[in-house]
C-alpha cells in the first residue's frame, strides 16, 4: 500500500487492549473505518470517548490517507497518556476528568418508555418485538392484562412507528 505510514491495524488493536489494561478500564469498545476511528472506555463507571479522523488530522497538518492511520494515531496518543501516568508525570484520573464523554441529552419519547425502551431503537422490528411481548402480558384476556393497558400499548406502538418513520425521512 503506497503512502501507508502505520503498521497493520491489528497491531494497533492489540496495542489498544494493552493500553486499556494499563488504564484499568472496566470495559472498552472501538471501531475504525475508511475515514477514521474511535475508542470508548469506562473507568470507575465513567464513560470516555476519543475519536480521530483523516479530516481532523489534515486540519492539524498531519498527512494521512487512511482511516486505519487515524485509528493508529489515536491508539498511540492513548499509549503516550498511559506512559505519562505510569512515570508519575501526570495523573491519569486528573487528565481524563476533563475529558468525560457526555453525549447530548436525548429526551426519550413516552411511547418508547411505555414499550420498555431506555433509548430510541434503531428500527421498527425491535419495537414490534417489544410490543408483541408486552401484548401477551397486557391483553384483556390475560390474567395480568386490561383493556386500558392493551389500548395504551397499541397507541404507543403506533406513535413509535410514526416517530421512526419521520426520523428516517
Amino acid at each position: 500500500m503506497a503512502g501507508k505510514r502505520y503498521a497493520d491495524v491489528e497491531q494497533y488493536e492489540d496495542k489498544l487492549a494493552k493500553v486499556m489494561q494499563r488504564f484499568g478500564a472496566e470495559e472498552y469498545n472501538f471501531d475504525w473505518g475508511r475515514h477514521g476511528g474511535w475508542v470508548e472506555f469506562r473507568i470507575h463507571g465513567q464513560l470516555y470517548r476519543f475519536d480521530h479522523s483523516i479530516e481532523k488530522a489534515r486540519a492539524n497538518g498531519q498527512k494521512i490517507q487512511y482511516g486505519s492511520d487515524a485509528f493508529a494515531q489515536l491508539v498511540l496518543a492513548l499509549e503516550d497518556l498511559a506512559r505519562l501516568a505510569e512515570r508519575g508525570i501526570y495523573k491519569l484520573q486528573t487528565w481524563i476528568e476533563g475529558m468525560r464523554y457526555l453525549p447530548p441529552p436525548v429526551e426519550l419519547p413516552e411511547c418508547f418508555r411505555m414499550l420498555g425502551f431506555e433509548c430510541v431503537p434503531e428500527d421498527f422490528e425491535t419495537v414490534n418485538f417489544h410490543y408483541r411481548s408486552l401484548v401477551k402480558l397486557n391483553h384483556p384476556d390475560s390474567p395480568t392484562g386490561s383493556n386500558e393497558a392493551f389500548i395504551a400499548l397499541q397507541r404507543a406502538a403506533e406513535e413509535a412507528k410514526r416517530y421512526l418513520e419521520e426520523r428516517s425521512s
